[in-house]
């Protein structure tokens, strides 16, 4: 597709609002959140719900502190993570809208202590994740200098670009570190004061703050995590273990808030409603995906498959959103085309709550409900209402007739993947089966299904099934990590 038409048909205008569930209930949403916490063991989750500007769902479930057994309240406090990226970016187009900066203007122009490679990246490049910059964190997530600003930049000056500037997506810190300096240098203003003075305050925020594990902070979630991180692959066991995070005030353009469901729903109210940023065209350029140098989009994952200013997109005809991310526990959807927002936030490293907030805002616009098959990748579809009308246990002999017909027209083993996640995710557990049973069957040698299987067959209860089957992916791939640390834990049983 090219450029042009790719910006027109994916940027995330404002178009007519699309129609609601005006039924859509609180129990329904509880329902669906509680099924959601039981299934990912998660200890506290809070929720914000706008529709129309008005915050028609405020809520919180769970124990904020484990040790002690603290409830949940709408004043718990819980770490943001990444998601500060998006007050970043509504930092940098505020610069933008008082004429400081411009997003294609080169780095260069800004900072006079740079690589001469890096002077001609732009602002933009930087902010998308799109710069090829090496990394200032290292495979397990910790700053290569520590706490010491200065010898993090000594060592990652010191590394190669990892590819060229807009060639594809990577996930990296170094850009906003500098983009950090850039609002320091441009404002006369720490980072964190801009922020506070030009956002927190003018929003009204109460709850809202810089800080770490190592601050004390009132009315703390704090943060709890089943996973560790081995030489750069993350490793899910059984333990509940406390999540220690650091962020130095150099990393605070990257990571640091602390906030509320509640107050990061004011914020986006501010936001929309001209508080934060006067010009709604710059809210679309701030939510306009970054074009990389083949004209495709890249993002974080399949679902946020676009990189914008400090939030990820989702790139699709049509519900698309803007979605921060941050710590695999907390995200945050807009939807402009819906006039809904959606806010989740929860203590437990690991959720990735951005891959259930579609289901959330499927309780209130009825196009987006998880019945009519949507999020789903377009391909399986065809497969799903026919098994939908004969039921999933005839999902061979469908997939037989089905290749007979059009062999090109089935979907591939990463959407029948998707599909049997979704399914679990959905609690439904026999169907989900089906599918990754069948994706094993067509896709005898690939090892990602055979885990898959093993993964929602363990889910299911089914200990053998689940053996024999991370067996056969090991036998597939020696390296899955997954497969040996789960197999090790259900032989141990």
């Amino acid at each position: 597709m090219k450029v042009a038409a790719l910006i027109a048909g994916l940027c995330l205008a404002f178009p007519v609002w699309a129609q609601h569930n005006t039924s859509a209930s609180h129990d329904d949403l509880m329902a669906l959140l509680q099924q959601r916490m039981a299934q990912q063991q998660i200890p506290a989750l809070q929720v914000a719900v706008i529709e129309h500007g008005k915050v028609v769902e405020l809520a919180a479930l769970g124990t904020a502190n484990v040790e002690n057994g603290v409830p949940a309240t709408n004043d718990s406090v819980f770490s943001i993570n990444s998601c500060t990226k998006a007050f970043t970016g509504v930092a940098v187009m505020q610069l933008v809208e008082a004429g400081k900066i411009k997003l294609g203007d080169p780095i260069g122009l800004y900072l006079d202590d740079l690589p001469p490679a890096w002077r001609a990246l732009t602002i933009r490049q930087l902010m998308t994740h799109t710069s090829g910059l090496p990394n200032i964190i290292d495979e397990q997530e910790n700053l290569l200098g520590g706490e010491n600003e200065a010898l993090s930049w000594s060592k990652v000056k010191a590394l190669p670009f990892e590819f060229a500037p807009g060639e594809r997506y990577r996930y990296n810190q170094t850009g906003y570190v500098l983009i950090g300096k850039i609002i320091e240098k441009l404002s006369g203003e720490s980072f964190v004061q801009f922020v506070e003075n030009h956002q927190f305050k003018p929003a009204g925020l109460k709850h809202t703050r810089f800080g770490d594990s190592s601050d004390v902070v009132a009315h703390s979630a704090g943060a709890y995590t089943y996973s560790r991180n081995e030489g750069g692959k993350w490793l899910t066991g059984t333990r509940l273990a406390i999540a220690y995070v650091t962020f130095p005030a150099y990393f605070r353009p990257a990571a640091g808030i602390l906030s509320t469901a509640g107050d990061i729903a004011q914020w986006l109210q501010a936001l929309q409603g001209g508080k934060l940023l006067k010009d709604k065209a710059s809210l679309q350029a701030m939510w306009s995906p970054y074009v990389l140098n083949n004209g495709t989009t890249q993002g974080p994952n399949d679902l946020l498959n676009g990189s914008a200013l400090g939030w990820p997109v989702t790139v699709r005809g049509a519900h698309r959103a803007a979605g921060p991310i941050g710590g695999m526990r907390s995200a945050f959807f807009v939807y402009p085309e819906d006039a809904l927002s959606v806010v989740v936030l929860t203590n437990l490293q690991g959720v990735n709550p951005e891959l259930f907030i579609d289901d959330i805002a499927g309780l209130y616009v009825p196009a987006m409900h998880p019945s009519t098959g949507f999020g789903l990748p377009p391909e399986v579809l065809p497969l799903r209402t026919a098994l939908l009308q004969r039921g999933f246990e005839q999902a061979p002999q469908v997939w037989a007739e089905f290749q007979a017909r059009d062999a090109q027209a089935l979907p591939g083993e990463e959407a029948l993947n998707v599909w049997g996640y979704k399914l679990s995710s959905q609690q439904q557990l026999p169907q989900a089966l089906a599918i990754l049973r069948l994706n094993a069957s067509v896709h005898p040698a690939s090892w990602n299904a055979y885990d898959s299987l093993a993964e929602i067959l363990e889910q299911a209860g089914d200990r053998q099934g689940a053996i024999a089957n991370y067996g056969k992916s090991l036998a597939l791939n020696a390296g899955n990590s997954h497969a040996s640390e789960r197999l090790r834990a259900l032989q141990a049983r």
